[in-house]
């Protein structure tokens, strides 16, 4: 039985995904190596993928396909790339 996660970042979520956005604007493609990169470290380490799961069901960003990862602890294990989708692009230029 796994042991309850004690949530000390409860704004991570939040800021996981509102990052995910700002790169999906500023980037081409995207992936879950550049928010490690952007973003600090997890409470738990599935909270990343929820994220991405998050901002995919808002319809924000859409899968393009995979690549190895950078990341050293991933050991260039493969990863998906992501890209926004209309809707974002949209939303970014009324912002404008």
């Amino acid at each position: 039985m796994s042991t309850p996660m004690a949530l000390t970042d409860l704004d991570w979520s939040q800021d996981a995904v509102a990052t995910i956005l700002g790169l999906a604007r500023a980037q081409s493609t995207f992936s879950a190596d550049d928010l490690t990169r952007d973003m600090r470290k997890p409470p738990h380490p599935n909270m990343a993928g929820a994220a991405f799961s998050a901002a995919r069901k808002l319809g924000y960003i859409e899968p393009t396909g995979f690549r190895l990862s950078t990341n050293p602890t991933r050991r260039h294990g493969v990863i998906r790339t992501w890209q926004a989708t209309p809707l974002l692009a949209a939303i970014a230029r009324r912002q404008q």
